[in-house]
């Protein structure tokens, strides 16, 4: 019994579940001043020091309290893999789960796109992490490691640069809007001025299309942005690739696209993964027409990155380039995104996949 009470003693805190608000009332509630939270963050956020002892303008008595109390370990790397321009990480948690982030380097900066939960429940077809089922959600420090442990990877590896990450989407493994509270905390965390600092417009939020989570984060009054995964044009595609459409269809998620548009004043993107013979089709353009114009949205192209365990095929760049043309001729904003990641596991959950396949 002892021996129980006492590892149960010792389970600390995270300081990467914190947001500021919340180690502000932390620090107020032992006596302390709250302003000390800002120089915490500076610490952990700016400074990237992870070690209370060194953060030398905390009391020797607070620095020992976070010693005693609190945990700021970056996540394991568990393998990476890199490309010309991506570099695709898994990472090993503490309860043995595994996630996984991407990198991408543009001219403007480096994006990251991150996972917000362990497997997924959205059972999308072409998707690899919806082969795993969701096991939990992952936590705020979860989220926030994945950023963090990168930037430090990509600086203990190169002397001569300081990489530091501008733009972060949550459009890995999992749906956000399935683990809200934690997600909205994490950009409250990566956003706030004292944190990371990324700018809200930079900071970009994907739902598969979960109509009560767009409903709710319409009433946030956040800079922060919003992608859905539309995928088709019709239900009748919809229902054949995204199960989740048979709870919340097309024309329900568009009833709730546009009533957010309305609330918010801010213009919506949609992704669309282009499969070859499944939702390519000239008609299939011209019913995207007919189904967003007029909307304040922009669409996002994808070229599909197959996988070995999902039969779908991507899309000819001629097709790809017809359908493009079909919006563009409508005054639909529309973007080919560029691809990452082919020449390695860069399809979202792949690694992630691959690794738990050849671990049992």
């Amino acid at each position: 019994m002892f021996l129980i009470i006492n590892i149960l003693s010792k389970i600390m805190d995270n300081i990467f579940d914190y947001s500021l608000k919340n180690l502000e009332d932390y620090l107020v509630n032992i006596n302390e001043k709250k302003y000390i939270a800002q120089q915490i963050f500076k610490w952990i956020y700016q400074k990237k020091v992870f070690d209370f002892n060194k953060m030398s303008n905390l009391s020797l008595k607070l620095r020992q309290h976070f010693n005693d109390n609190f945990d700021a370990k970056l996540l394991k790397i568990k393998d990476k893999q890199t490309s010309k321009d991506t570099i695709k990480y898994l990472f090993e948690l503490e309860d043995g789960n595994f996630i996984e982030s991407v990198i991408m380097k543009h001219n403007y900066g480096i994006s990251i796109c991150i996972s917000s939960q362990i497997g997924c429940n959205m059972g999308c077809k072409f998707c690899e992490s919806g082969r795993l089922k969701k096991i939990r959600n992952l936590k705020t420090s979860e989220m926030v490691t994945q950023i963090l442990t990168i930037e430090n990877d990509l600086n203990e590896n190169d002397n001569k640069n300081i990489y530091k990450i501008s733009s972060v989407v949550v459009m890995g493994i999992g749906e956000p809007f399935d683990n809200y509270d934690n997600v909205l905390n994490f950009v409250k965390i990566i956003n706030n001025k004292h944190g990371l600092n990324i700018g809200a417009r930079h900071i970009t939020i994907s739902t598969s299309g979960i109509i009560k989570g767009i409903e709710k984060y319409s009433k946030e009054k956040i800079q922060i942005n919003l992608a859905v995964s539309l995928h088709a044009p019709n239900d009748e595609i919809r229902n054949k690739i995204m199960p989740i459409n048979k709870a919340y269809n097309i024309k329900n998620l568009i009833d709730s696209i546009k009533n957010y548009i309305k609330i918010t004043n801010r213009k919506v993107g949609l992704e669309y993964v282009l499969l070859k013979d499944i939702n390519d089709s000239r008609q299939c353009a011209e019913e995207l027409v007919k189904l967003i114009k007029g909307m304040n949205v922009y669409v996002n192209l994808i070229e599909y990155n197959k996988t070995n365990n999902i039969d779908f095929e991507s899309s000819s760049k001629q097709t790809m380039l017809e359908f493009y043309n079909i919006l563009k001729k409508n005054n639909i904003d529309v973007t080919i995104r560029r691809k990452f990641g082919e020449n390695i596991d860069g399809a979202c959950g792949q690694l992630r996949s691959k690794n738990i396949k050849n671990n049992f």
